[in-house]
């Protein structure tokens, strides 16, 4: 027998529309603005019909005093996340990676350098990025020796991490990679392709709410990617997470953001290097 609720349409009034916006922002940083009230019902409508309840305002109370609240917001966070990612997306991020950033720190490490390379992919999606930056690191190291190589990949979102460590990608998803790292890196399966025991044991995928006031990491990166992560905050919201990237950088380290963003009014944090690349000052 289906559900009364299964066929009932959600609205969202002015005031919910608010409250709404305030628990995403406080959870996650992300100023929604008007345009993205339709998106908070079409994603939270299966929450509400999931939990037998009638309004949004009957969800935002079940968001502040149910004993189940705090799973809850997992799954509102799960689901007003955005999760567009490719391999190998920017491509010219990991041009600049080959041909500019490892030969420089292969080269510092003939001179005494640690070699130890630490990279951190934060907001890693569905895990296109750090399996990208992971077979760069490969082909870059490949005849060198004695190197401890890691990728931490961090993301918000439960469901896409468990996708991201899982590895698997359909024929179509994986098109940008290169054949020949195809080949090397990633395996045939079922479902199209799985990434390989080489690159997927480099990486740790970790829950992370980049909102936090610290983070957990002790040891700073060589390099941090951040890409299309800021674009949904607001200003201020950028320039905290800055320095805390900033803390977390080696210094010299690099800093790789999205096409349409810019650390170019932290001039006092990173040098700006060429189009979405910076070095820590």
């Amino acid at each position: 027998m289906t559900s009364p609720l299964s066929a009932l349409s959600y609205t969202l009034s002015d005031k919910e529309f608010q409250l709404f916006r305030d628990i995403i922002f406080r959870e996650t940083g992300i100023s929604m603005s008007e345009k993205k009230r339709n998106l908070i019902v079409a994603r939270l409508s299966k929450r509400l019909r999931a939990l037998g309840l009638g309004s949004f305002s009957e969800y935002y109370h079940y968001l502040s005093e149910s004993p189940h609240a705090g799973d809850e917001i997992i799954n509102l966070i799960n689901r007003v996340t955005t999760n567009k990612t490719d391999f190998f997306r920017e491509k010219h991020h990991f041009d600049h990676l080959m041909n500019e950033i490892f030969p420089s720190i292969i080269e510092a490490s003939r001179k005494g350098r640690e070699r130890r390379l630490r990279i951190w992919s934060a907001g890693c999606s569905s895990g296109e990025e750090p399996y990208s930056i992971a077979m760069t690191v490969c082909e870059a190291f490949k005849d060198e020796r004695g190197w401890d190589l890691k990728i931490l990949a961090t993301d918000l979102d439960t469901e896409i991490l468990t996708k991201a460590s899982r590895g698997v990608y359909a024929s179509q998803q994986v098109a940008p990679v290169p054949l020949p790292y195809l080949s090397k890196y990633m395996v045939r399966c079922s479902e199209g392709y799985e990434a390989g025991p080489q690159i997927k044991g480099m990486i740790a995928f970790r829950k992370l709410n980049l909102m936090d006031q610290t983070f957990p990491m002790k040891k700073p990166f060589d390099i941090i990617f951040c890409r299309n992560v800021m674009i949904y905050f607001n200003e201020e919201t950028k320039q905290e997470l800055a320095k805390k990237y900033h803390h977390h950088l080696k210094d010299g380290g690099y800093m790789f953001v999205g096409h349409s963003e810019s650390l170019m009014t932290m001039k006092h944090l990173f040098r700006f290097l060429k189009h979405t690349v910076y070095q820590k000052v």
